[in-house]
């Protein structure tokens, strides 16, 4: 698809003089910014909707998010920071729900939505921004209902996602792969996070090229920065000879976990001296299939016999987080299927190169042999080899941190910003333009 500089000068000049909208509603049905992200559905998305909505508000546009009430004892209306207001909107019982199950409880969330706005003057929402197909189907509703359009960003398709299945792992349902042909079919814009998924939108949903725009997402630059490994290390408890292999993010089989753990083992068959150094952090709580087997991680590390050097770690702050990127050697991001990759990056803006696997958006977040290397497939003996060199060659390993470093640098929130003003301003005229915002 065209990037943006497919488009004539006058016309992107023309785009910034289009007007932007005062107020937008930001649909983020099954997880809410609140949540801490790493556990349960909360990840990315949430990290995107803060970072995003924050951002907006200090450009003058404010924001409303729209999530699920999951607790009684949530306040219908939070004010998360100047600009951006948290609704939550009973539907279903309270608790955490299976995604899956959600679908059952869209018409009390719509409802709720629609009842949130007609307590305004019209034209209170100029705009609407979807987050996910469950919250593309309640955008919609809302949107036909207000007269304003949908931008849409799916942020994970299920027919990708059941095209590399890990083992052990359920294909999504047929009813979420129909309610994403009605949203990409319907929504005014969509907002892809990568070329890779503009164009899987358009092979596997037929989605017009012409709707889609793809702004990546960033990091926060001011959070996670370069600093002192060793510091890094006795902040979290470990000797600064450590060898640190981290992974970041939700316990669930699609994020593959295991395929660190299995790839350390192998990387201590291959390097028996690495024994007394080599740690493996996992860092993130239990989510999709892992809920119903919380042990599944721990009884597989004790059976490859590498209990003694795995630490199982809570979900992290952010700024926590920081700590733990600078401590590691390397970043592992094993994934099956990922849209973008915001672990990959946050790690690298500390100066971490990262070990991924090459699928999805992580091509984009990660820049091959330049700031981390891009693995192949999910064989444990591959990710070993790499493993080793990078432990043992602290050259290589400075020289792709240092690298990371500067490839994160030009991946901020602040592009991502600007990628969705031009695309708000083109939907609101009719005419948007096919943006590739940081590439």
């Amino acid at each position: 698809m065209p990037d943006s500089t497919d488009a004539p000068a006058e016309d992107a000049a023309d785009t910034a003089d289009r007007p932007l909208p005062r107020r937008i509603a930001s649909i983020s049905l099954h997880t809410s910014p609140l949540d801490q992200p790493g556990t349960g559905d909360a990840g990315g998305l949430n990290v995107y909707a803060v970072e995003v909505a924050t951002r907006l508000a200090r450009r003058g546009v404010a924001s409303d998010v729209f999530t699920r009430s999951t607790r009684p004892d949530q306040p219908p209306v939070v004010e998360m920071t100047p600009g951006v207001t948290v609704r939550h909107i009973p539907a279903g019982p309270f608790g955490t729900l299976d995604k899956h199950a959600l679908a059952h409880y869209l018409c009390p969330f719509i409802f709720g939505v629609l009842q949130a706005e007609a307590r305004n003057d019209p034209g209170h929402y100029g705009l609407v921004h979807g987050h996910y197909w469950l919250s593309g189907r309640a955008g919609l509703a809302a949107a036909q209902r207000w007269g304003v359009p949908l931008v849409q960003s799916m942020h994970t398709l299920a027919r990708v996602k059941n095209l590399s299945l890990a083992d052990g792992d359920a294909p999504e349902p047929d009813s979420r792969i129909r309610g994403e042909d009605h949203v990409v079919g319907h929504a005014d814009h969509l907002v892809a996070n990568t070329a890779v998924e503009a164009a899987q939108l358009v092979e596997h949903y037929g989605a017009d090229p012409r709707r889609i725009s793809t702004v990546p997402p960033g990091v926060d630059l001011d959070v996670f920065t370069p600093g002192s490994r060793r510091s890094a290390l006795r902040r979290i408890g470990l000797p600064e000879d450590t060898a640190l292999l981290l992974f970041v993010g939700r316990v669930q089989r699609l994020k593959a976990p295991d395929v660190l753990l299995r790839s350390a083992a192998a990387l201590l068959e291959r390097a028996p001296h690495l024994r007394g150094r080599l740690v493996v952090a996992v860092v993130g709580g239990l989510s999709g299939g892992d809920t119903a087997q919380p042990r599944r991680l721990a009884e597989l590390a004790r059976s490859l016999g590498i209990a003694d050097i795995v630490r199982m770690e809570p979900p992290r702050s952010r700024r926590e987080l920081a700590h733990y990127y600078r401590a590691a050697a390397a970043t592992v991001v094993p994934s099956y299927s990922e849209s973008f990759g915001l672990v990959a990056v946050e790690s690298e803006a500390c100066g971490t190169p990262v070990v991924a696997a090459r699928v999805g958006g992580l091509p984009t977040a990660v820049r091959d042999g330049v700031s981390g290397v891009l693995i192949d497939g999910h064989d444990p003996e591959d990710y070993a080899r790499v493993l080793e060199r990078v432990i043992a060659e602290p050259a290589w390993r400075a020289r792709m941190g240092a690298a990371a470093v500067a490839h994160a640098a030009g991946l901020s929130w602040e592009a991502t910003v600007d990628g969705l003003l031009g695309v708000y301003r083109g939907t609101l005229t009719g005419r948007p333009l096919p943006i590739a915002a940081g590439q």
